[in-house]
């Protein structure tokens, strides 16, 4: 199993969580991103690829490099969706398992929302980040891992 991570909008302490549990599993991580992004140790069995700056060259490099039984932490719903469809398992940074049978109903959600902010009608997201969110993702990439790591 590799563990990747859509790296550029993942939140330190998610990166860092994930590092640390991996690191206890001898479990390799890729972070991909459009960016150098700064980690607070080396480890050894982290990756760290920097992809094009056009938009999506780490979705793409992600999409065409992870493999089932992979992890991949992301928000990027059409990532999510491009990732399940290969039967990757695919989580996002706040405690959700991206499905199958949901991942549409998210698509189409995602291009609502984007459709209200582009009128106007829906602005401020609160993006806050704390110990209950990191928590969640604890939670569930646990659960996901030892799910993977078992198959």
């Amino acid at each position: 199993m590799t563990v990747w991570i859509d790296a550029d909008s993942c939140p330190r302490t998610v990166r860092e969580y994930i590092l640390n549990y991996t690191d206890t599993h001898n479990v390799p991580v890729v972070f991909a991103a459009n960016r150098v992004i700064p980690v607070q140790k080396p480890y050894h069995h982290l990756t760290s690829v920097v992809c094009g700056k056009e938009s999506g060259a780490a979705d793409d490099y992600i999409v065409e490099h992870a493999v089932p039984g992979d992890l991949v932490i992301t928000r990027d719903i059409p990532l999510a969706d491009r990732l399940i469809k290969k039967d990757i398992a695919t989580i996002n940074d706040r405690g959700s398992v991206f499905e199958k049978e949901t991942i549409q109903k998210r698509l189409k959600e995602r291009e609502f929302s984007m459709q209200l902010a582009q009128i106007g009608l829906i602005g401020y997201k609160d993006n806050t980040f704390g110990k209950k969110e990191l928590s969640a993702f604890a939670t569930c990439f646990d659960r996901e891992f030892q799910r993977l790591a078992a198959q």
